[in-house]
Order: structure tokens, then C-alpha cells, then sequence
């Protein structure tokens, strides 16, 4: 019988072993890149930048001509009435009277101050714009979803250090329960020992929960289904070589928020060439060829019919108008000054954000090796206590701070690492620089 219960744990242990291992280990870089295949966000700036580049077309910059077809029908049913000049009268009831005309027309602006090639130029300046805002949007993405994972790297690492303590508060359960069996402890001792344990047990589910609500909001980011379970790294690796003046300068040629003030200036100057452009005449070219038919029961001329070309071109300069074209011009260039000014302030934003990140960047690598430090000397104090708690040298109290100092410490450090982490993705986020 015991050999029976011996097997079915074995097989049960065998099956857990096996569970385990099948699940899914997911890396920050597939995380990425599954966030980069299915975010919605990404996908919606995607198809922004489709239409900017469908917009992008000489139709659209006017610069091609416009045919039209035509083709009217006029159909009357009249009871008529003519007194002619020699006074003789004629009438005639239901009198029917139809036309009919169709034809194909070419209409081509020629010149029109050079408003079509400021048009193109700043369609393309528009493309160029999408693809900064896209940039941005995946930027964005894939700084949230580092963030996210390596939360949940964090929050593994303090659930690691709760169960430690866990382990430890079992211990000092245990032995109050032995030194109370052979009257060395009072039953306070145990009472307490069974209070800080459920303590421990409750951090726990509360980190419990909290690491399975980040897992959701890192499927979330990935657009998967929100119960798919995986597991994430162990540690974190921070990189640590990270020079100021370098990601300035890559910052100012790679940040899509910069790049997309310095195309807003191109586009406000494109627009106030447009605006210019009214100040030229406007030429245009225009042909048709059509076909005309008419019938009238009563009349000089009761059928007609013609077809043929016609063609020339129309001229018009805008002489006065009310000093509009001077207003408009104004406005666009101040609307000009004001993109230059909206640059200046970014770029000084900017700066300013890469300045203060990479301090507390710089602040959070000293903590990491300070709080790797305590955390090794925590280790072996608890350890020293343990020895002492077990021989009865030491009270409870004093055992309890050791625990709680070595758990704090290890959170400290994995939040350290965490914090340093975050600061060097922001530093990339910022420089335009973050892996995609």
C-alpha cells in the first residue's frame, strides 16, 4: 500500500514538473514583437500613414487636368400660343419640344502661381509627419511594454523574497512549538510566531495578486487573451554605459516628437507659398467636344443639330480684395513663427527630460550597488539571528526585525534594479533609440 502511494505521488510530481516546463517563457524581445504585430494603437497610425501617402499624387496637388462627360436630356410637352408680326396667330395643343446634348470636357489649370508644386512639396511633408507620429506610437508602445515586463520581473523577485520569508516564519514556528512542548517558551511565544506568519502569508497573496493583474495588462499591450498564462525572466540587466552628451545629440537627430515640430515648420512655410501664389494670374486651358440636337413642333426652325470642338484658355489676376491676400499672409507667417517657437520649446524639453532622467539614471546605479550591499549583509545577519534563535539567545522580537530587515532588503534591491531599468528606457525612449 505504501509503495502505491509512494508511485502515484512520484507520477504526480512528474506531471507538475512537466506542466510547469511547458509553459510559455516569454523574452522581452518577443514580447516586443508581438506588441509591435497586434497593438491596436500601432495598427491605426499605420493606416494614418497609408492615407498620407495615398494623398500624396499630382491630382491632388492640382497639377493634372480634369475631364468631365456630360449629357442632358430636356424633354417639354406645351400647348402653344404665336402671334406673328404680320398679325397671323397659329396655336397648338401639346406641342413637344426636346433636346438633347452630350459632350467631353478638359479643364487644365496651367499656372497658377506655382501654388501646385507648394501643394506637392507639402503632401510630402504630411507623408513625412505620419511616419514621426507612427514612430512615436511604436516608440511609446514598446517603452510600455518594457516597463510592463519588467514589472513583472520586479514583482516575480519580491515573491521570491516573500516565500523566503515564508520558509523562514515556518522555521520560527516550528521552534517556538518545540521550545513550548519542553516549557523553555511561554504560549505567547508560539501565538506570535502564528501571528507574523499569517502576516507574511497575507503580503503574499496580496504580491500574488498584483503579479497576476500586471500579467494581464502585459496581455493587454500585446492584444492576446487576458487568462494567457507565461512566465518572464529572473533577473534584471540594466545597461549601465549610458553617456549624456550621446544621447543628446542622437536625441536631436532621432526623436520623433522634435522631428515632427521641425516638419510642422516645413508645412507652415509650404502654406504660406500657397498663400503667395494668389498674387499671380491663373492660367487655364480648356477643350470640348460636343453634340447637340433639338426638336420643335412649332417654330422658325422645328430641328437642329450640331457636334463639334471647342477649345481656348481663360486668364485672371486677382486685382483687390478687400486686402484678404495681405491678412492671410500675415497670419501664415506668424502661424511660421509660432512652429519656430514650438520647436525651440520642445528642443528645450527635451533636453531638460534627457537631463533630469539621466540623473536619476546615474542615482539609481549607486543604489543598485548599495543595495546589493545590504542585502548580502542582511543575509548574514538573519542567518547569525537563526543560529541564535534556534539556541534560545534571543528573543522573538529581535529574530522578527532580522527577517523583516533581509526581506526589505531584497525588495529594495529588486525595486533598485527595477528603477534603473525604467530610467534607462526613458533615456532611450527620449533619444529615439529604443530596440524595435
Amino acid at each position: 500500500m505504501n509503495t502505491k502511494i509512494l508511485f502515484r505521488s512520484l507520477i504526480l510530481i512528474l506531471f507538475c514538473f512537466v506542466k510547469t516546463n511547458a509553459q510559455e517563457v516569454l523574452t522581452v524581445e518577443d514580447a516586443v514583437k508581438i506588441a509591435l504585430e497586434n497593438n491596436y494603437e500601432i495598427k491605426i497610425a499605420s493606416n494614418n500613414l497609408r492615407i498620407d501617402k495615398t494623398n500624396v499624387s499630382p491630382g491632388n496637388a492640382g497639377m493634372l487636368p480634369k475631364a468631365t462627360a456630360t449629357i442632358v436630356d430636356a424633354n417639354g410637352i406645351q400647348n402653344i400660343s404665336q402671334t406673328r408680326s404680320d398679325g397671323t396667330v397659329t396655336k397648338l395643343d401639346n406641342a413637344k419640344n426636346n433636346s438633347f446634348n452630350y459632350g467631353v470636357g478638359l479643364d487644365w489649370t496651367v499656372f497658377d502661381g506655382f501654388r501646385m508644386f507648394a501643394k506637392m512639396d507639402q503632401l510630402k511633408e504630411l507623408q513625412k509627419l505620419g511616419e514621426a507620429q507612427l514612430k512615436l506610437t511604436i516608440i511609446t508602445k514598446i517603452s510600455d511594454v518594457n516597463a510592463t515586463y519588467f514589472n513583472l520581473v520586479q514583482q516575480q523577485q519580491q515573491l521570491s523574497a516573500l516565500d523566503s520569508t515564508i520558509v523562514i516564519s515556518n522555521q520560527r514556528l516550528t521552534l517556538a512549538q518545540n521550545r513550548f512542548t519542553i516549557g523553555k517558551a511561554s504560549k505567547l511565544e508560539v501565538l506570535n510566531a502564528q501571528v507574523d506568519l499569517n502576516t507574511d502569508k497575507v503580503a503574499l497573496l496580496r504580491q500574488k495578486e498584483l503579479f497576476s493583474n500586471t500579467k494581464i495588462m502585459l496581455n493587454q499591450l500585446l492584444v492576446r487573451d487576458a487568462r494567457n498564462d507565461f512566465e518572464v525572466a529572473q533577473s534584471i540587466v540594466v545597461d549601465n554605459k549610458l553617456v549624456l552628451s550621446e544621447l543628446n545629440t542622437l536625441a536631436e537627430k532621432q526623436n520623433p516628437q522634435l522631428e515632427a515640430q521641425i516638419i510642422n515648420k516645413n508645412v507652415a512655410e509650404l502654406q504660406l507659398k500657397q498663400i503667395k501664389a494668389a498674387r499671380y494670374p491663373i492660367v487655364k486651358l480648356n477643350t470640348a467636344y460636343n453634340f447637340f440636337e433639338s426638336q420643335s413642333s412649332l417654330g422658325f426652325t422645328t430641328q437642329s443639330s450640331a457636334r463639334g470642338l471647342n477649345y481656348g484658355f481663360s486668364a485672371s489676376l486677382n486685382l483687390f480684395d478687400g486686402f484678404a491676400q495681405n491678412r492671410n499672409e500675415k497670419i501664415s507667417q506668424i502661424q511660421i513663427d509660432n512652429s519656430k517657437l514650438a520647436y525651440e520649446q520642445q528642443n528645450l524639453a527635451l533636453h531638460s527630460q534627457l537631463a533630469a532622467s539621466y540623473q536619476t539614471y546615474l542615482t539609481n546605479l549607486e543604489l543598485i550597488a548599495l543595495e546589493e550591499k545590504n542585502e548580502v549583509i542582511a543575509k548574514q545577519n538573519l542567518n547569525i539571528t537563526l543560529d541564535k534563535f534556534r539556541i534560545g539567545t534571543i528573543t522573538t522580537l529581535e529574530f522578527r526585525t532580522a527577517q523583516l530587515n533581509y526581506v526589505n532588503a531584497k525588495v529594495r534591491n529588486s525595486n533598485a534594479q527595477f528603477q534603473a531599468k525604467l530610467s534607462e528606457i526613458a533615456l532611450k525612449e527620449l533619444a529615439g533609440t529604443i530596440t524595435f
